[in-house]
């Protein structure tokens, strides 16, 4: 079977999405060697940003421009070139990032939609951002032959909003990969801490793109009624987003300039030791598709604080504290109790361990050659 991938976001995202496409591609490379692969990203170099290396039945083409022209000629000029043009006929062509391009119109096509955050929460998107994507990700939906969800709450979401039949979706988990587990290593830890400027007080994690729906500013204020005398800082690892600006002026009007720490993007090889290191994990989102952070932090051995927002409770299950994302009192509390009650503490690291090793990219990608075959076998 012919198989038509675009990988744009495993060369040219360091978040999650990116993430997500990289570990497929990695574990699919594993466990397939009879199918072709036709892979294509677009970018203006040759630089792939922690891509795989890849066996002899997965062919990558670059496309030597920016990625954006290719959302600026299929979706918004509505260019009907279609994407055989680029990878040649296939039996199933999948888009895992929101958007469908045209097709010929006998190539089955399988979407991944990983949440409908800016339909949810529309502060989570500039406003240009959200425009687009409140036309283009439902047009894709409605034109593909399958779609695949991050949660159970991604799905119900899908039949909710776009009225997208129950038959037409599956649930794909993401997974964790075999880097995350807890790291012992006294120079790994240290290493981290100075290459991000961490200091030596224990600290509370947190990790997610600054932007309104990642709920930093509650966390913020839950943090400075809770540990505010203490010797703890507050961690905010992760890219700038939209209104960012909003989330430091918070830690201003808190007078915690010095107590919470922004070290930016931290490299994949890196998180192990920085979940490691912390005291807890925080993941007080508004909204979320998944939630890996929540997953990663489990797998290293570190108790996790979590909202009851979709999905967070789905893929926590009973090993992290949940609170009510709105509730900052409440989260005070349970910052309070991760901290300084041992037993707590204890046994969700033991369960937060279990829960984790749920979620595996061998069983996710396995999943998706069986899709993969279910769509190709019946166009």
């Amino acid at each position: 079977m012919r198989i038509g991938l675009e990988i744009t976001a495993a060369v040219c995202q360091r978040g999650g999405i990116g993430r997500y496409v990289r570990e497929l591609l990695r574990t699919l490379a594993a466990l397939d060697g009879e199918n072709q692969y036709h892979t294509f990203f677009a970018a203006t170099n040759d630089l792939a940003l922690g891509l795989p290396t890849l066996p002899a039945n997965f062919h990558v083409r670059r496309l030597p421009f920016h990625d954006i022209w290719l959302a600026r000629v299929w979706q918004r000029l509505r260019v009907p070139l279609p994407v055989e043009l680029i990878t040649g006929r296939v039996d199933v062509y999948h888009s895992p990032d929101f958007t469908l391009p045209p097709t010929l119109e006998q190539t089955p096509t399988l979407l991944t939609v990983h949440d409908l955050s800016f339909v949810r929460h529309p502060s989570s998107a500039a406003p240009g951002l959200r425009g687009y994507l409140d036309v283009v990700v439902p047009r894709s939906v409605r034109r593909a032959t399958h779609v695949l969800a991050d949660s159970q709450s991604t799905k119900d979401d899908l039949i909710d909003l776009y009225q997208t039949p129950d038959d037409k979706i599956t649930v794909l988990y993401a997974g964790v990969g075999s880097g995350f587990k807890h790291v012992d290593d006294l120079g790994e830890l240290s290493n981290v801490r100075v290459c991000y400027d961490l200091g030596e007080r224990p600290y509370v994690l947190s990790i997610g793109t600054l932007q309104p729906r990642k709920n930093h500013i509650r966390l913020i204020q839950a943090f400075d009624r809770a540990l505010r005398d203490s010797e703890y800082n507050l961690v905010l690892a992760g890219g700038e987003g939209w209104l960012y600006e909003d989330v430091r002026e918070q830690v201003a009007k808190s007078g915690l300039e010095d107590r919470v720490l922004f070290p930016g993007f931290v490299a994949e090889a890196h998180l192990p030791a920085l979940y490691s290191a912390a005291a807890m994990m925080a993941f007080p989102s508004l909204y979320e598709g998944f939630g890996l952070p929540v997953l990663e932090a489990m797998a290293c051995g570190v108790p996790v604080l979590a909202s009851t927002s979709p999905c967070l409770p789905e893929v926590a299950g009973d090993a992290a504290m949940m609170v009510d994302a709105s509730d900052v009192s409440a989260m005070a509390v349970a910052i309070q109790e991760l901290i300084y009650q041992p037993e707590l503490r204890d046994a969700l690291k033991k369960k937060g361990v279990a829960r984790a090793a749920q979620f595996r990219w061998e069983k996710s990608a396995a999943e998706l050659l069986r899709i993969y075959r279910a769509i190709g076998e019946h166009k």
